[in-house]
């Protein structure tokens, strides 16, 4: 039985390479969390990479996500396999996973996700991950709600590409456009051609093989740009980006009516 009591519908999807509309939430907090969850997003990402997020922050937030529709997605700190079983047993079942660049990194965080003989994840009998032990078959069919998503980030994991995505257990590959921008030694110009062409190239490779490919697009004619070249694991923007964006704008909009006013 699943931890929320549905299926993950966005594990499905993505083998069914069906488009899948998400956002990324830094903002580490339930009632955020809440609002985000009834918007209607396939997907959210609760980040604990580049967000403050700590273990039981992320375990409030899953448990507000569990209401509703939405899949939340997990991305944590580091490919460590006990980083992945901590947050596999407070209950995150989707998780994407930074910084690989090759198959046997790809392999690693599979088998961390896996109980033995067919992986190394360590086994607690009770846990918010099978809900506290009444979950009885929660061992042998655990992965079967896992969604791994392994996120590349750099000039070697776009080579690598075609055998990472060979690795079974793998569900999307996510590109990093801020972190490969740098790797191409176009810092903070994700938009650079050369990084473009990386990106357009790793879509259509995965395409080739049937893989589905997600990516990071908060400016919207760059995610429909990926859209169209075949991308199906977009977010579309953030929630930091959203309050940053709207604050401004409501900011600005009152000062120009205000120095309007005064001129008057």
């Amino acid at each position: 039985m699943p931890l929320n009591g549905t299926p993950n519908m966005l594990k499905a999807a993505l083998a069914r390479s069906e488009l899948q509309i998400g956002l990324w939430s830094s903002l580490c907090s339930p009632l955020v969390a809440e609002v985000l969850a009834g918007a209607g997003f396939d997907w959210v990402l609760i980040d604990s990479e580049h967000a403050p997020n700590d273990l039981s922050q992320i375990v409030a937030q899953l448990q507000v996500f569990a209401a509703y529709p939405t899949e939340s997605v997990v991305r944590i700190p580091v490919a460590d396999a006990t980083v992945i079983k901590r947050y596999l047993d407070a209950g995150a079942r989707s998780l994407l996973v930074p910084f690989v660049e090759d198959r046997t990194m790809a392999e690693a965080v599979v088998s961390a996700t896996r109980y033995p003989p067919h992986g190394i994840r360590g086994v607690s009998v009770s846990h918010r991950g099978n809900r506290f032990g009444r979950v009885t078959t929660y061992l042998n069919d655990a992965e079967e709600s896992l969604c791994v998503i392994v996120q590349l980030e750099t000039k070697k994991a776009l080579a690598n590409i075609d055998e990472i995505t060979a690795v079974d257990g793998i569900d999307a590959v996510f590109i990093g456009p801020s972190d490969l921008a740098a790797d191409f030694g176009h810092l903070g110009n994700a938009g650079h051609p050369e990084v473009q062409d990386a990106i357009a190239s790793a879509i259509a490779r995965c395409q080739e093989h049937g893989r589905t490919i997600g990516i990071l697009a908060p400016v919207a004619d760059d995610a429909r740009r990926y859209i169209a070249q075949g991308a199906t694991l977009v977010a579309v923007g953030s929630d930091l980006g959203l309050l940053v964006r709207g604050s401004d704008a409501l900011v600005e909009a009152f000062r120009g009516a205000a120095e309007r006013s005064a001129a008057a």
